[in-house]
């Protein structure tokens, strides 16, 4: 699915990062998302959307899966 979306779709380079610096880096590299900062264990809906990447975050706020397109 990301493969249709516009713009860099995945950041593994940034697993083990602060969410915010993660936030800030994936709206810098691909203007057209927005990052969305997730505790890990949060209940989320399922759909996909080329607009929004979340950052899955550790209690320390520390990402923790690979941000990504969805």
């Amino acid at each position: 699915m990301a493969s249709q979306c516009a713009g860099k779709s995945s950041w593994p380079e940034l697993l083990g990062v602060k969410g915010e610096v993660a936030a800030a880096t994936v709206e810098r590299e691909n203007p057209l998302v927005t990052a969305v900062i997730v505790p890990e264990g949060s209940v989320v809906t399922a759909d996909f959307v080329c607009t929004r990447v979340r950052i899955w975050v550790d209690t320390n706020g520390i990402v923790v899966r690979v941000p990504k397109i969805g």
